[in-house]
């Protein structure tokens, strides 16, 4: 899918889990130390699914959502620093900043993944790689687009 990334943008319809993965690894493949990776999607749109390849790519066997922690740091070739924004939506700027995003912005030695961008929009710079997963028609459909930035 990446492969035939025209104009900095692909997109993919997946019918498994295993497809999402995949294109997770695709992406993961691309990335080196520093970039940053957004990632959208409504509940059980996939995320998870999606950054498990991803974290794949990078020689990183087993990732758990950083739902009940802020960031979580996985350890592999490149270190994948994954920030949940979900929780972020109404915190004034000195609370975010406070909570570690301006130190996990700053890493240049780690890729730097977050989920629900949209909640802290005003303080992220513009990604290297956006990620949208939507739900499709069916259970198991999912529509993944990557925009590539930078």
């Amino acid at each position: 899918m990446l492969s035939s990334m025209i104009h900095g943008s692909a997109s993919a319809l997946s019918t498994s889990a295993a497809q999402t993965q995949s294109l997770g690894e695709e992406l993961g493949k691309r990335l080196r130390a520093g970039d940053l990776v957004t990632l959208r999607g409504e509940l059980g749109a996939g995320k998870t699914t999606f950054v498990q390849g991803l974290a794949r790519a990078l020689g990183i066997s087993e990732i758990t959502s950083p739902t009940f922690v802020l960031i979580i740091e996985h350890e592999g070739a490149i270190p994948l620093l994954h920030l949940d924004a979900y929780r972020l939506e109404s915190l004034c700027f000195d609370a975010v900043r406070d909570a570690g995003v301006d130190e996990f912005l700053a890493r240049t030695d780690a890729i730097k993944l977050v989920e629900w961008p949209q909640m802290i929009a005003d303080f992220l710079p513009l990604p290297n790689f956006a990620v949208e997963i939507e739900h499709g028609e069916n259970e198991n459909e999912r529509r993944v687009k990557i925009q590539k930035y930078a």
